[in-house]
């Protein structure tokens, strides 16, 4: 019986091998180690205030400071450059669904691919040593591209208008996860009853940090547009810094940091269940 969560077509099966969806799995998996890494370090800012960088950046130096660090640098860009191939595949073979063939979603697999690849060129680039793309990078990067928007003629409404996009998508992030829409992308009728409770805590509370994250990093693009001021732009690690300044204090930050942690903690029952 053919359901919601079943590829619409055998093109789009036909498009997908078992290496591309091996390598979608691995996407899930590094996706998922990077989520752990950068909300343990932010519950560690949480807690004790650190210099820790809780972003990406920070996520590669923990992983470069391991044994075999080098080696496992080279396994996430692999698979975050795996992830990238799956959602190009969806793009151009559409994606899982109903209306996995429609225009919009074929973009969004698109726009997917991209984050993807570059993500994937970001830690393989500091696996071979660029640590340009290390600690705080985040932070300095939002700060640049935001100055380099205001530069532009009619710079502070572009910049606002892609702030206000960001902090849209972020909204929209987390109000799936409440809705719990990952479900229709997951073999949910194969799963046990623990298998699924599993799924819905980190689903929702690990959605629901990422989204506010982002809307947060948006948040602050529409400040640094509205002041013409790119230094009011943040990156993750300030991001999620602000939701100590917030009424709640540390504790905001503490329960967005475990989210962030559960969201790594999905993305590993996403490798092992979604439909791909």
């Amino acid at each position: 019986m053919t359901t919601a969560r079943t590829y619409t077509g055998g093109a789009g099966r036909a498009g997908r091998g078992g290496a591309v969806r091996a390598g979608a799995r691995a996407g899930f998996a590094a996706r998922g180690v990077l989520y752990l890494l950068v909300g343990a370090l932010a519950v560690r800012v949480g807690l004790t205030g650190t210099g820790d960088q809780a972003d990406r950046g920070g996520a590669l130096a923990q992983v470069a400071a391991a044994p075999f660090g080098a080696v496992l640098l080279w396994t996430l860009g692999t698979g975050l450059a795996g992830m990238a191939v799956w959602r190009l595949s969806e793009a151009v073979f559409g994606a899982a669904g109903p209306k996995g063939n429609k225009a919009h979603k074929r973009a969004a697999s698109a726009g997917r691919a991209v984050f993807y690849a570059a993500s994937a060129f970001l830690v393989l680039s500091f696996a071979v040593g660029e640590r340009g793309s290390g600690a705080g990078s985040t932070d300095r990067q939002s700060r640049d591209v935001t100055g380099r928007l205001l530069e532009l003629p009619g710079g502070r409404w572009w910049a606002g208008a892609i702030a206000a996009g960001v902090v849209a998508a972020g909204l929209w992030m987390a109000g799936r996860a409440v809705l719990r829409k990952y479900r229709d992308h997951l073999a949910w009728g194969r799963l046990t009853p623990y298998q699924r409770r599993f799924m819905d805590v980190t689903g929702v509370a690990g959605g629901i940090g990422r989204g506010l994250v982002l809307a947060a990093l948006g948040f602050s693009g529409l400040k640094a547009a509205m002041a013409f001021d790119p230094s009011e732009a943040k990156g993750m690690d300030d991001a999620i810094r602000s939701f100590a300044q917030t009424p709640a204090g540390p504790w905001l930050l503490l329960a967005v940091a475990v989210g962030l942690v559960l969201f790594g903690f999905f993305s590993f029952g996403q490798a092992k269940w979604r439909e791909v």
